[in-house]
């Protein structure tokens, strides 16, 4: 059974940084791409970042580039995503998926999600 379990959010002060954690277990990543959306209270589901597990490219939203910058660990199939500079207008439930392409539109898999919520 494929897993994706986020973990490392909560909450912090505006300007302040949180990493985010997405272990995949059930099947090898190694041709796929992880990443993250975030969907905050009232909207829509937003794309955050992506790398691609075979190289490493990596695309990222405007609204976060330059602060959030996604990362992984090959041996721990772990996607990281280490966010700086944090607003309150990043306040959002978290989301790990995998899929084939570089926007994650076609997602396979998803994690559960975790809350960040960030105080002004």
């Amino acid at each position: 059974q494929v897993q994706l379990v986020e973990s490392g959010g909560g909450l912090v002060q505006a300007g302040g940084s949180l990493r985010l954690s997405c272990a995949g277990s059930g099947r090898t990543f190694s041709n796929d791409v992880m990443g993250w959306f975030r969907q905050a209270p009232g909207k829509e589901r937003e794309f955050v970042a992506a790398i691609r597990w075979s190289g490493g490219s990596t695309n990222t939203a405007d609204s976060v580039k330059g602060r959030f910058t996604i990362s992984r660990h090959n041996a721990e199939n772990t996607v990281y995503l280490q966010m700086n500079s944090l607003k309150p207008e990043d306040t959002a439930v978290y989301y790990c998926a995998a899929g084939p392409t570089m926007s994650l539109r076609y997602a396979n898999y998803w994690g559960q999600g975790t809350q960040v919520t960030v105080s002004s």
